[in-house]
């Protein structure tokens, strides 16, 4: 089961990638894991991708490419995979179908969870995330136990750097602007389902249930 995540910042593609993967089995591959995991070491690609993010603008295609593909063929990904964060241009899944095409394999279903834009907004600048275990909370739909403290692990919360309300605005812009013709690139390829991302998260994943079987 090959699987892409779309939607834009704060539609919760995260949360419903971790259902996803305990109910189906295979890894959840996000890039932006992975440029985090390579900023907290202070790589070179980690560094390249701080300037980028912090700023709101997506990584360059030709670094994400490169990553993306290079995780795929990890041993876990034999069984199928579920992409979020990749592909983000049509650039992109064109690199990604030719990649798997060269393994004999192929994209199965693209999941689109759409979420109107101000709602995106209100979502995103209540985020909060733990800096030692990387946990998510927000401050209206989902606050610690106690202000500012972690319930995992009793670790700092803060607001990450693009998670301000002007950086939010742009990275969704962005998001539109560059992404979105990926939505008439896979309806074309005949893979794409569209899940409304507003109805509540038990009914998101019940609608991507009944994509997937």
């Amino acid at each position: 089961m090959n699987l892409i995540l779309l939607g834009p910042p704060g539609a919760g593609k995260g949360t419903q990638a971790v259902k996803i993967v305990e109910k189906y089995s295979i890894p959840h591959i996000s890039t932006g894991d992975i440029f985090r995991e390579n900023i907290k070491k202070g790589t070179e690609l980690g560094k390249k991708a701080q300037e980028y993010m912090n700023k709101g603008e997506l990584v360059p295609d030709d670094l994400v490419v490169e990553i993306a593909c290079a995780r795929l063929l990890e041993d876990d990904c034999k069984e199928g995979f579920l992409l979020d964060g990749f592909p983000r241009t049509v650039y992109q899944a064109e690199k990604l179908d030719e990649f798997l095409a060269g393994c004999g394999r192929k994209v199965e279903h693209v999941l689109d969870i759409a979420v109107e834009k101000e709602e995106l907004i209100t979502r995103l600048i209540g985020r909060r995330v733990c800096r030692s275990c990387g946990a998510s909370y927000h401050i209206v739909n989902m606050p610690p136990k106690k202000e500012g403290v972690c319930d995992i692990c009793g670790g700092e919360l803060y607001q990450r750097a693009d998670d301000t309300e002007e950086t939010v605005a742009n990275r969704i812009e962005v998001y539109e602007a560059q992404t979105m013709p990926l939505i008439d690139y896979y309806e074309k390829a005949g893979v794409i389902a569209h899940i409304d991302g507003a109805t509540g998260l038990d009914n998101v994943f019940a609608d991507i249930v009944s994509v997937l079987g």
